[in-house]
């Protein structure tokens, strides 16, 4: 047992090593797959006569930088819509391309995206979910349903890109302190990874809903 435990300890230690540098040389090599945008005469490799790894990095960050200064002007926006345009004629493309686009437009553009981190009952009363307070400004659906609501994005555990939207009354859901990292970290590594603090709630639910624990 305890040989057991010590490789288990040691596994601990190297495997999230070994999976960080993974990433890592995956993401450089795909960046230097962006080498071809520069003429085979001028590539590093030509010029100098040895490859020299991350230099791809260099280039997206130039080519993201550059992309970002071209459609913040109205001519670089007029050729990004028409560019979305002619990707939305494209079936499979299209879907891929707008889940991709909306939701690291939420993530990326807004500061006011996954304010909070909030606990809700759901699927059913007595189960709890962890959800990210998204808005708290819908008003036609506050007017619709006659409640102050705010939206709460619910992530699939192991992918928390991927989820769905709902309207939650507000006194039916609880603040936690726990940060929006932490969240993410416990929904991904399916609870197993949980913040060092045990989050607390900052306030109560103003009311609860009869019958409910």
């Amino acid at each position: 047992m305890r040989l057991r435990r010590y490789f288990v300890a040691g596994l601990v230690v190297w495997l999230p090593i070994a999976v960080t540098v993974l990433v890592f040389k995956v993401l450089l090599d795909l960046m230097d797959g962006l080498l071809f945008l520069i003429p085979q005469a001028y590539q590093p490799e030509t010029l100098l006569g040895f490859r020299i790894p991350g230099f791809g990095a260099v280039l997206a960050l130039i080519v993201l930088f550059a992309t970002g200064v071209m459609v913040a002007n109205l001519i670089g926006r007029q050729l990004l819509r028409w560019g979305e345009s002619l990707l939305g004629r494209i079936p499979i493309v299209r879907s891929v391309y707008s889940a991709v686009k909306t939701f690291s437009s939420v993530l990326l553009s807004s500061g006011k995206s996954f304010r909070k981190v909030l606990l809700i009952e759901y699927p059913r009363k007595g189960v709890w979910r962890l959800g990210f307070q998204t808005s708290d400004e819908a008003h036609e659906i506050k007017v619709a349903t006659g409640r102050d609501v705010v939206g709460v994005f619910v992530p699939n555990s192991a992918n928390a890109a991927g989820g769905f939207l709902i309207f939650v009354p507000r006194e039916e859901v609880i603040e936690l302190k726990m940060s929006v990292e932490d969240a993410l970290k416990m929904v991904v590594s399916l609870g197993v990874v949980a913040p060092g603090i045990a989050a607390e709630p900052v306030a109560a639910p103003l009311a609860r809903p009869q019958g409910s624990p």
